[in-house]
């Protein structure tokens, strides 16, 4: 059975978390791991229901996904959260749930401004104007990793890069075997 481990993916909305996991999970397969995805969007939809968006239920939010992430783990999958996941002490409690050495902090860094300009629905806007509340990296705050395992700066890399560094620090532990085949291309 192979080792489990969590990438966890941080960072404000649009800075592209789900992107990067949606191309991490094949490349991760084809290295032989079982993988799942945690999108927070989805887990908001399916898991946390229900749950707004004040400190506390931002915080049960990733409570419940760490500890998801932490079963799973425990069965050998390899396990991709997408989460903004705000606080730091959060993101400590999801690193200490799931056991910091199979927990892997990937911050996906993006500016403000770039954020503003890719967002299509125009909630960075509406937030800035003051017309939404409670919006991560606007009127609530963000926590930025102090000391991520991984940064990648979507604003600056193509995704493929980001991929390709987050699998460097993968094959690094132990947790993923270079030299398959990779699946997306150009990724390492």
């Amino acid at each position: 059975m192979n080792q489990g481990f969590t990438v966890w993916l941080t960072g404000l909305s649009g800075a592209g978390k789900s992107t990067i996991a949606e191309r991490l999970a094949p490349e991760l397969a084809a290295r032989g791991c079982s993988v799942e995805v945690l999108d927070g969007d989805q887990v908001r939809t399916h898991l946390s229901k229900g749950l707004g968006f004040s400190r506390e239920d931002r915080d049960t939010n990733i409570a419940r996904i760490s500890f998801v992430a932490s079963l799973l783990v425990r069965h050998g999958a390899a396990v991709i959260t997408a989460a903004i996941s705000p606080y730091a002490q959060a993101r400590n409690e999801a690193r200490e749930r799931i056991g910091n050495s199979q927990f892997v902090e990937v911050y996906v860094r993006c500016s403000l401004d770039e954020l503003v300009r890719r967002d299509v629905k125009g909630l960075y806007k509406k937030a800035i104007a003051g017309e939404v509340k409670h919006f991560t990296g606007v009127s609530d705050p963000y926590e930025a990793p102090e000391h991520p395992d991984v940064v990648v700066d979507s604003e600056a890399e193509a995704v493929e890069e980001s991929v390709a560094k987050i699998l460097a620090e993968l094959e690094r532990r132990g947790f993923a075997q270079s030299g398959r085949k990779p699946a997306v291309e150009g990724a390492v």
